[in-house]
C-alpha cells in the first residue's frame, strides 16, 4: 500500500474538487493510489472535476509553422527550467527554425529530427547542446506533430499566451477556391481558439475508443446506483450522461465558446450556407499545453541549506 502523504491528499483535491475528508477515505480505500482514487471518487459522485489534465509545469514554449499554401503545419514543444529561459531570444528562435524543419523534412520521430541539420549548418542536438552552454539550462526538444493536406482545405494554428498553448487544425473542403476566402479562413481560427479554450479530445463521436466509452459508461452506471437508483433506471442515467460526456469531449457538439447559443456543428453548417453549398469538414486537430504531464521540481530552499550546513 502506497504511503497516504499529505502532500498525495492535496493532489487529489486539486484534480478533483472532493473534500479533505472524502480524499483520505477514497485514498484509504484503494491503497493510496491516485488514479484508483480518482476513480472512487467519481464514482461515489464525489469528483467534481477529475478530467485527466496532466500537470502543467515545465517551462518553455509551444511553437507552430504554417505553410503558405496552408497545406502544411507543425506544432513543436520545447522545454526549459525557467520562464526567463524561454524568453531568450536564441531559444525562441530555435523553437523557429525546427518547426520549418519539421516542415521541410518530415522527421519520423524525435530521434530522426534530432539527427538533422538545421540552416545554421548544425544538427538538432548540437544546437541544443550549444544552447545549454550559453543559456545554462536544460533543454529538451519535447514532441512535435506535423499535418499535411494534398486535398482541399486549409491547415491553420492558433497560438495562446505566447506559447503556453498551441493549436494545430485541418478542415477539408468541397470546393478548392474556399481556403481563399475570408469568411473561412476567419472561421478556421475560430475553430482552433476552441480547441485551445474548450479542450476537445476529438472531432466526432464515432472517433472516441471503445474502451473509453465502455470505462465511462461503467463510472456513470457505479454512480447512479450509488445514488439508490434501481439498475434500470441508472441504466437510463447512464445513458443521459454519457450524452453529457461526448458534448464535452467531441469538438463538433461542444458549444462554440463565442456564441454560446449554437454548436461547433451548427456553426460550421451556417458557414456552409454561407459559402454555396460548401462542405467543410474538420479532420483533425492536435493541441499542446507547455509542460502538459511534466511534474516540476518543488525546491525546497530551507532544507536544501540545512543539508548544506549539515555536510
Amino acid at each position: 500500500m502506497a504511503e497516504v502523504t499529505a502532500a498525495v491528499v492535496k493532489e487529489l483535491r486539486e484534480r478533483t474538487g472532493a473534500g479533505m475528508m472524502d480524499c483520505k477515505k477514497a485514498l484509504a480505500e484503494t491503497g493510496g493510489e491516485l488514479e484508483k482514487a480518482i476513480e472512487y471518487l467519481r464514482e461515489k459522485g464525489l469528483a467534481a472535476a477529475a478530467k485527466k489534465a496532466g500537470r502543467i509545469a515545465a517551462e518553455g514554449m509551444v511553437n507552430a509553422y504554417i505553410s503558405a499554401d496552408k497545406k502544411v503545419g507543425v506544432l513543436v514543444e520545447v522545454n526549459c527550467e525557467t520562464d526567463f529561459a524561454a524568453k531568450n531570444v536564441e531559444f525562441q528562435k530555435f523553437a523557429k527554425d525546427v518547426a520549418e524543419l519539421v516542415a521541410a523534412k518530415a522527421p519520423a520521430d524525435l530521434a530522426a529530427l534530432s539527427q538533422m541539420t538545421l540552416a545554421a549548418g548544425k544538427t538538432v542536438t548540437e544546437t541544443i547542446n550549444a544552447m545549454v552552454s550559453t543559456i545554462g539550462e536544460n533543454i529538451q526538444l519535447r514532441r512535435f506533430v506535423r499535418f499535411e493536406l494534398k486535398e482541399n482545405g486549409v491547415i491553420d494554428s492558433y497560438i495562446h499566451m505566447g506559447g503556453r498553448i498551441g493549436v494545430l487544425i485541418e478542415c477539408a473542403t468541397a470546393k478548392a477556391d474556399t481556403g481563399k476566402n475570408s469568411e473561412f479562413l476567419t472561421l478556421i481560427k475560430d475553430l482552433a481558439m476552441q480547441v485551445a479554450a474548450a479542450k476537445p479530445e476529438y472531432v466526432r463521436r464515432d472517433e472516441v475508443p471503445a474502451d473509453v466509452l465502455e470505462h465511462e459508461k461503467a463510472i456513470y452506471k457505479a454512480q447512479a446506483m450509488n445514488e439508490g437508483k434501481p439498475e434500470a433506471i441508472a441504466e437510463k442515467i447512464m445513458t443521459g450522461r454519457l450524452e453529457k460526456f461526448y458534448k464535452e469531449v467531441c469538438l463538433v457538439e461542444q458549444l462554440f465558446i463565442k456564441d454560446t447559443e449554437q454548436t461547433v456543428t451548427k456553426l460550421i453548417q451556417t458557414a456552409n450556407a454561407k459559402l454555396g453549398g460548401e462542405n467543410i469538414v474538420v479532420t483533425r486537430f492536435a493541441r499542446y499545453e507547455k509542460g502538459e504531464g511534466i511534474e516540476k521540481k518543488k525546491d525546497d530552499f530551507a532544507s536544501e541549506v540545512m543539508s548544506q550546513i549539515k555536510a
